[in-house]
């Protein structure tokens, strides 16, 4: 049995006059991520991680800023794009673990939603997501209000 293990980060900054989206999920909030795509950190991070593991590179490579096919895309197709590539190489994706970094909004009411999207576009059970929020007690960036974060971790099962 090959099993792998990826790792995932991502960052956007926070501006006025953008929706906020996290794990497929919006949020009601003045604020949203600047980005190519819905900004959606989670999400990236969860691709990178899962891309990772795979070795197939990463969320840039694949899905780059300088494409418009992908100005404005939702990153739940993303990320089922990114599942769907795993998949064809004979990849399972065991288990997802990942942490938003964020000062604002309040973010907990959210996450079992955020659960919901990420299972369903993974195709796995809820109890192998596991997704945190953190703040960073207002230091750097992400205390500042600046901009959002999230780290992610994946594993990977290939059956021989």
């Amino acid at each position: 049995m090959d099993i792998r293990v990826g790792f995932g980060y991502d960052v956007h900054r926070l501006v006025p006059e953008r929706e906020l989206i996290l794990g497929g999920v919006k949020i009601d909030f003045d604020m949203g991520l600047l980005g190519h795509s819905d900004a959606d950190v989670l999400l990236h991070a969860i691709c990178d991680a899962i891309l990772g593991a795979a070795a197939l590179g990463d969320i840039g490579r694949h899905f780059p800023d300088t494409d418009e096919r992908y100005r404005g895309i939702s990153s739940v197709r993303l990320l089922q794009n990114v599942v769907k590539k795993t998949r064809a190489l004979g990849f399972i994706i065991n288990n997802v673990d990942a942490t938003i970094v964020a000062q604002k909004p309040r973010l907990s009411p959210f996450i079992p939603a955020m659960k919901d999207n990420i299972s369903s576009c993974i195709r796995i059970d809820q109890n192998r997501v596991n997704i945190k929020a953190t703040t960073t007690e207002g230091l750097g960036f992400a205390g500042q209000g600046l901009g959002i974060a999230s780290y992610s971790i994946c594993s990977l099962i290939k059956r021989d």
